[in-house]
């Protein structure tokens, strides 16, 4: 299964590739490597929208990043731009949904310093361990 952090961009769309045109800019359709979830998206095109270079992603289809160049020589550098905020925009991802664990792991310990019977319900559901392995060391798998 692919996580968040193995978004890349692998390619160009197949059924866009860049053309030249009459107009003075090159459509470019920059694949992924797997979809994007619609919060990943949001967060790619907010970071992009803050940025010189351009570039968005359908957060319906979360699979295309969509842009464009005036020239043909930009399309590396401008490639390295959208890399990095693919990069970026993965770490920030990951580290919203670290300290969003940890905040619900904080509410839970603090219902767990409450006293009488809620405090000791709040203690055992605080101590489960949820991971499917958890039970061989207990002898029922």
């Amino acid at each position: 299964m692919e996580g968040i952090s193995d978004i890349k961009i692998v390619g160009v769309d197949e059924k866009r590739p860049p053309r030249v045109r009459k107009e003075p800019y090159i459509d470019l359709f920059f694949k992924l490597s797997h979809k994007a979830p619609p919060d990943w998206c949001n967060a790619f095109n907010q970071l992009m929208g803050a940025q010189k270079s351009t570039g968005k992603i359908n957060k319906t289809e979360g699979l295309y990043i969509e842009t464009w160049i005036r020239a043909m020589e930009d399309i590396p550098k401008h490639l390295e731009q959208l890399q990095r905020g693919v990069a970026e925009t993965s770490s920030g991802y990951i580290a919203r949904v670290m300290q969003r664990q940890h905040d619900a792991e904080s509410v839970v310990n603090a219902l767990g310093q409450l006293g009488g019977e809620q405090g000791r319900l709040n203690q055992i559901i605080a101590g489960l361990d949820y991971r499917p392995d958890a039970l061989e060391g207990r002898g029922q798998v």
